[in-house]
């Protein structure tokens, strides 16, 4: 087998990195070690920035991003006694979009298999080879057993925290890793309950941070902070919603409930490694990255990313010129960078840690962004998402 671009892993990443070189006549192979219907089921990130939006839709993804999504203009910031409302457009002059990674990820494949590049499900034993040179190859063993090579002019590792690309990077490189576990984890539930809000809340309680979030006009996603060492057998429906209703009631207002449709547990960490890139072989997304989802920015990262590397290497295989892909890796990372300092500033401010002294800064903190149009600004200009450089 023989393709420019070997690409590593089906996630959102991946797949959309496919679509943006297709559109510009580069070839490629998308290789997934799970089946089409594993990564269409997984539950992950719902809020898309601004650039997302913008990138999927030119990318002639966007009719059902637009037809079912949720744009919304803002957030609500919440802590006991007051909510105040975020308005995005006034503030920075953007707005987001509630349309869950899973939905990404169909509408991505649907347009692979509708005559797009290969997308090959459930191979294994997949190794990049030779990235050091200018023919990388990728050996893997496809779903009839039958063992394969796919020789590339460019690899892309797009296969997640677990997937053999960065280790590749990393024993070839001066590498760098920076890595910050979190005390404290998510319980993320789906229910089909009409959601009770206008906009995602956001909110601060004594007994741990609330995110009240929807997938659509009768589904809701809310989240609660629990101990990363919380097993989901231990929570009851009767004790989520309970819980969800003490942290996030308001005078007048409360939660709107329904059956629980998922539940689980999410560890929360920071992780970044650095280079993005060795030889022919480049990362993009979780294999390079992870933020904690309060600032909603994991995804988003990964569809920077892709874009940024799309160009790239269209500058490499068309032209023959290697500026872009040279600063690949810095140009990403700095925006990585910011990303993982917004989301651990919206992490830091509003989950409970259990000491006195940082609950008294985190309702400053609070109080601060709520009634200065300047730091509001600067949460709503992050939220929403920075330029891609």
């Amino acid at each position: 087998m023989r393709t420019q671009v070997g690409i590593i892993g089906a996630g959102p990443a991946g797949l959309l990195l496919s679509r943006l070189l297709a559109l510009r006549g580069i070839d490629s192979v998308v290789l997934e070690n799970r089946s089409r219907e594993h990564i269409e089921a997984r539950i992950r990130a719902g809020i898309l920035e601004q650039h997302t939006v913008d990138t999927l839709t030119d990318a002639g993804l966007g009719d059902r991003l637009r037809r079912q999504g949720l744009e919304h203009r803002g957030i609500h910031l919440q802590y006991p006694g007051t909510r105040h409302t975020l308005d995005f457009p006034a503030l920075c002059g953007r707005t987001v979009w509630v349309y869950g990674q899973t939905e990404v990820v169909k509408d991505l494949v649907a347009a692979q298999l509708d005559g797009g590049p290969p997308l090959l499900f459930d191979v294994s034993d997949v190794r990049p080879e030779d990235v050091d040179g200018d023919s990388p190859r990728i050996r893997f063993t496809a779903a009839d057993g039958t063992p394969q090579a796919l020789e590339c002019d460019v690899i892309a590792g797009t296969d997640g925290f677990h997937g053999v690309s960065r280790p590749v990077v990393t024993a070839g490189t001066d590498g760098r890793r920076w890595e910050r576990t979190y005390p404290y984890a998510w319980l993320g539930i789906l229910a089909d309950a009409a959601p009770a809000t206008d906009e995602l809340v956001y909110a601060w309680h004594p007994e741990g941070f609330a995110l009240y979030s929807m997938r659509s006009p009768s589904v809701s996603r809310l989240y609660l902070q629990v101990d990363p060492s919380d097993s989901i057998d231990s929570w009851s429906d009767d004790r989520i919603w309970e819980n969800l209703s003490r942290r996030l009631r308001l005078d007048g207002w409360d939660v709107s409930t329904g059956p629980v449709t998922e539940k689980s547990i999410l560890p929360m960490r920071s992780f970044v490694s650095a280079p993005m890139r060795r030889g022919r072989l480049f990362l993009a997304g979780d294999a390079a990255h992870i933020v904690p989802p309060t600032g909603a920015k994991g995804l988003n990262l990964a569809v920077a990313d892709v874009t940024l590397l799309a160009t790239a290497l269209t500058r490499l295989l068309r032209e023959k010129r290697t500026d872009l892909v040279d600063a690949y890796s810095d140009t990403a990372l700095r925006r990585v960078w910011r990303c993982t300092h917004f989301s651990w500033w919206m992490t830091s401010m509003l989950h409970r840690s259990g000491d006195d002294f940082d609950a008294q800064l985190q309702l400053s903190q609070l109080q601060r962004v709520c009634s200065s149009e300047a730091a509001a600004r600067e949460l709503a200009e992050n939220y929403t998402g920075l330029p891609v450089e």
